[in-house]
């Protein structure tokens, strides 16, 4: 499950709470200064499972454009993989795209500035897997291009793909390539003209919205995915949006035993099977 300041606890913390809850790992999110040493220090004391880091996101678009900011953002990019070797981190998870209400088009130029990246991930040893997000045409850009790759995979969002991706199935286009998971439910694209926008992603506890969690299942075991059932789940609601309110009302303790509870109905549903 992945650790986030906004449970409340220090993260070096939560990693002892989860544990507690039931679950066996943990992802972060990285950003530039963090200090990672102490989270890979509890997680061997407890006998966690570090499962990835979850790079630098904010800037992805910029990747794709040539500006002052582009050489910087591949070089934090490379820099999150430097530290998920030094950590022994397997996976690193990262955004192909981020921006509402453009015109998305992939380019050569970026396509030649992730093949920087890949080429560190690859002498790292690190594998990328790139996750559904907006703008899901520099995905299938980067996954077509680097489709001979070992280093490169999907980790697969189910509640983005309820509203980002507009439902349409991702795991039928990248489920051969799965290397990592983002679990969480959603309600699906709010707006009445069908525009997307952040604050749909609301990242629910699965079972709390409209997924079909039999379904999303199935498709786990059709593609054999044997890595860690890995929850991206928020505490607090987006701004204008009251669903995750109940949840802030829990405590930290019992949040997580909510959350491991939903991890246990889904890992039943997907090898019980009728």
């Amino acid at each position: 499950m992945g650790l986030n300041a906004q449970f409340g606890p220090a993260l070096v913390d939560q990693i002892s709470m989860l544990k507690q809850a039931g679950f066996h790992g943990f992802f972060v999110k990285w950003e530039r200064g963090m200090d990672i040493a102490p989270l890979y220090e509890r997680a061997v004391q407890e006998g966690m499972i570090f499962q990835s880091i979850h790079g630098p996101f904010l800037k992805a678009d910029q990747l794709w454009q040539e500006t002052d900011q582009t050489q910087d953002v591949l070089d934090e990019m490379i820099e999150c993989l430097h530290v998920c070797h030094r950590f022994q981190v397997p996976v690193m998870v990262c955004h192909a795209y981020i921006g509402f209400g453009r015109e998305y088009c992939p380019n050569a130029y970026g396509i030649k500035n992730f093949e920087k990246l890949i080429q560190a991930a690859q002498q790292l040893r690190i594998r990328i897997a790139f996750e559904n997000t907006e703008g899901e045409e520099y995905l299938a850009c980067l996954m077509d291009r680097f489709s001979s790759s070992e280093w490169v995979g999907f980790c697969w969002d189910t509640g983005h793909e309820m509203c980002y991706n507009r439902g349409r199935d991702m795991m039928a286009s990248y489920g051969n390539r799965l290397m990592a998971t983002h679990i969480n439910d959603n309600l699906g694209i709010s707006d009445p003209d069908g525009k997307i926008f952040w604050t749909d992603d609301l990242h629910l506890l699965p079972f709390d919205g409209i997924g079909n969690w039999k379904e999303i299942a199935g498709k786990l075991r059709k593609y054999h995915f044997s890595g860690p059932l890995t929850f991206e789940l928020l505490k607090k609601s987006k701004p204008g949006r009251n669903e995750n309110d109940v949840y802030d009302r829990m405590s930290t303790e019992a949040y997580f035993a909510a959350a491991y509870e939903r991890a246990v109905r889904l890992y039943e549903l997907i090898h019980n099977a009728e």
